[in-house]
């Protein structure tokens, strides 16, 4: 169990929200003595890295992707425990295999040896370089990691220090990442490679700036793993932490309202109204300053979030598939030659690509007990862009598209031995999980959306307010929002022994109240 530093002890702190940044700051929060209750408003933890159970097959609704495992660690030896003590994790070799509209296939290894023979195999001089381009990669990440992201640094003041100013090298990526690999291949598919982690950052290789080339040092370098039972043993594992450290979790707690009182924050649910000495939300900024917040109650200017840069929506096929899917690997990419047109079609003019990249997951193929005797479990997810209609029958197009194109690049038809299929596509994250215009990321980090030019932890002009999560600093992603939820906690407690606040116990009822 974490050392209970009782920094927080007469604090009563609500969570808005029971994603991995709200649970990961409940529970830090918890180790510090304050009194946590997080809202949720669906009947399960996790927000958008969910979980789907029918008919014998189990799906990671979100997240299925375990990178970065040393953030996994950070979190858990915080409590005193390893992941190793919460779950089974198993390095993935090869990582993935790709599927190109050409016919060509090629799988990407776990070894280095094996990695840069396969660059090798593409482009004369091609291993030699990956090695290159990775040792830089290596650097990007220490200097990224070590001097922006760990340290907490979520203001434009927080930069004005030596040690950022020592990391100038670090600061100089800051072009688009397309041109930057172009300067070390010539070769598109092994610039495809080096660029595809860039969606699960909301952007694309044109407005993702080069600082992001550090995610190949976390694909080649440090491996693709999978927890088995799914990712959702993760989120599992983490809302154990944060019940042992006292933290009561309300499901099925859908927060209405937020604001400001004279002696902190009140949250508004159904029927019901309490207030709280401070209050973190884990809802999307966005949503809560247009929806929750009273007008003007965040001194931010006006029409802020419909100019920012929204990462991609999804459109989601999660099927139970009869028989097996040898030619599918755990993670499987199906990639057009030329993915310009598809990246245009979810920033630039906003449609259904005619000609889509996707990702395939079977965590059966590791992971047995995520399907029945006999099945496979599948999830197909296309990047497309936010805010597109897609009323069932353009679903139903678009679904037989991408049969069509897995058919004929990967060789695998899966009509016809569908068992069990749901879809989920921009309205449902939209409407289920209040995202802006439907993304499935939220904030790209793009350029002018990165480090301190990104949502900070505290809200500005409402005190006693902080954002965590995925569209705050220091960004999307599962070990990120771990992150933001050990920053925010840090910022609370800063906050507290700053202000010295009582008001935990002068907390009174307002009308209509029933008390926590």
């Amino acid at each position: 169990m974490a050392i209970r530093d009782d920094a927080l002890v007469d604090e009563e702190i609500a969570v808005v929200g029971a994603g991995i940044g709200g649970l990961t700051a409940a529970a830090y929060l918890g180790a510090s003595g304050a009194d946590v209750a997080v809202y949720e408003q669906h009947d399960q933890v996790g927000g958008v890295a969910g979980r789907l159970e029918a008919d014998g097959f189990r799906f990671d609704t979100g997240p299925s992707w375990y990178l970065m495992p040393g953030l996994f660690e950070r979190f858990f030896e915080a409590f005193g425990r390893t992941p190793e003590d919460e779950y089974d994790l198993v390095r993935l070799d090869p990582n993935y295999r790709v599927f190109w509209s050409d016919g060509d296939r090629a799988d990407v290894p776990a070894d280095r040896d094996a990695q840069a023979e396969l660059f090798e195999s593409y482009e004369d001089g091609g291993g030699e370089t990956l090695r290159e381009y990775l040792a830089d990669a290596r650097d990007a990440y220490e200097i990224g990691m070590n001097r922006f992201v760990l340290p907490n640094r979520t203001r434009v003041r927080d930069y004005a220090s030596l040690d950022v100013l020592r990391s100038a090298r670090g600061l100089t990526l800051l072009g688009a990442m397309d041109d930057h690999v172009a300067t070390y291949f010539d070769e598109p598919k092994l610039r495809q490679l080096l660029q595809y982690t860039l969606v699960f950052l909301g952007g694309s290789p044109h407005n993702t700036p080069a600082i992001y080339k550090l995610m190949s040092h976390v694909d080649f370098g440090q491996g693709v793993y999978y927890p088995q039972g799914g990712v959702y043993e993760v989120v599992d594992a983490i809302e154990r932490v944060a019940i042992e450290q006292g933290v009561e979790i309300h499901t099925g707690a859908e927060v209405t309202a937020l604001e400001p009182t004279t002696d902190g924050m009140a949250v508004s649910l159904t029927g019901d109204r309490y207030v709280h000495d401070r209050v973190v939300c884990n809802a999307p900024p966005a949503y809560a300053e247009r929806t929750l917040l009273p007008d003007d109650a965040v001194d931010r200017r006006s029409g802020y979030w419909s100019e920012r840069t929204y990462g991609p929506s999804a459109f989601m096929l999660y099927l139970g598939v009869e028989g097996s899917l040898e030619e599918l690997e755990h993670h499987t990419l199906v990639l057009p030659t030329d993915w310009g047109p598809h990246f245009e079609a979810i920033f630039d003019e906003p449609q259904w690509p005619d000609d889509p990249a996707y990702y395939v997951n079977v965590p059966s193929r590791t992971d047995p007990s995520v399907a029945p005797d006999g099945h496979e479990t599948v999830v197909i997810l296309v990047p497309v862009a936010p805010g597109l209609d897609d009323e069932p029958a353009i679903q139903q197009r678009f679904r037989d598209r991408v049969f069509d194109g897995l058919a004929e690049r990967a060789g695998v038809d899966l009509r016809g031995r569908i068992a069990f299929e749901e879809t989920i596509s921009v309205s449902d994250y939209a409407s289920r999980f209040n995202r802006p215009d439907g993304t499935a990321l939220g904030l790209a980090h793009t350029l002018f959306q990165t480090g301190p030019l990104r949502p900070g932890h505290r809200v500005p002009g409402v005190d006693r307010l902080y954002y965590v999560g995925g569209d705050s600093n220091p960004g999307i992603g599962l070990p990120m929002c771990l992150l933001s939820g050990e920053h925010v906690a840090e910022t609370v407690r800063s906050d507290a022994q700053n202000d010295g606040s009582t008001v935990g116990r002068l907390r009174s009822l307002l009308p209509g109240d029933t008390g926590r």
